[in-house]
């Protein structure tokens, strides 16, 4: 982890560099020391800025969720046939976690020790079950295949999306880019749901 320079330190900086030391060390791992030294800024200018560790933590994570939420409000994800629908959003979905990838990754760590997370976690639930409602939406417009469970096939689509997380590098020799692995994503999971 690099140190930032103190006169490039900014409140988004700032916020980059907690984000980055939550995923190294784990929330619970991380001290408001830790957060200084990585920034490179004292403890107090932090605190000029936030009130807490967890206020760090609950930005970060609005951050992912915003995005995550955003896309349901998008014209793709209100019109049309519900299985378009979805596909317009898991392919958004997998470009948000992209694009946020640490912010994201944060997310899908957190694991209910504090308020924040807890509320993180309700949050999370709240999107999954709209996604899952556009599932059932499709299967009931017959246009997902008879023989897949509708809550199976909403945990599948999710953990093949959040795992791009553990793989995916921008930047990295040979790496896919973004559209690619989100196309791959939409293909990949709807050659499977789709009714032929």
């Amino acid at each position: 982890m690099t140190m930032a320079k103190r006169d490039t330190y900014t409140p988004d900086s700032l916020l980059a560099v907690a984000v980055e030391v939550f995923i190294e060390r784990g929330y619970d791992g991380t001290s408001m020391e830790h957060l200084s030294k990585a920034a490179g800024i004292s403890k107090s200018s932090i605190y000029h800025h936030v009130r807490s560790k967890e206020e760090l933590l609950r930005r970060a994570i609005s951050r992912a969720l915003d995005g995550l939420f955003g896309v349901l409000e998008e014209p793709g994800a209100l019109q049309g046939r519900a299985i378009e629908r979805l596909e317009h959003v898991t392919r958004r979905v997998a470009e948000v976690l992209m694009d946020e990838l640490p912010y994201v990754t944060l997310l899908l760590r957190v694991r209910g020790n504090t308020d924040t997370e807890r509320w993180a976690m309700e949050r999370r639930r709240e999107f999954d079950h709209e996604v899952a409602d556009l599932l059932k939406r499709a299967a009931a417009d017959g246009d997902l295949r008879d023989d897949v469970d509708i809550r199976l096939a909403t945990r599948l689509l999710f953990g093949m999306i959040n795992s791009i997380v553990e793989w995916y590098r921008p930047g990295r020799g040979g790496a896919a880019r973004r559209d690619e692995v989100a196309e791959a994503v939409v293909r990949t999971a709807f050659a499977g749901l789709r009714k032929v």
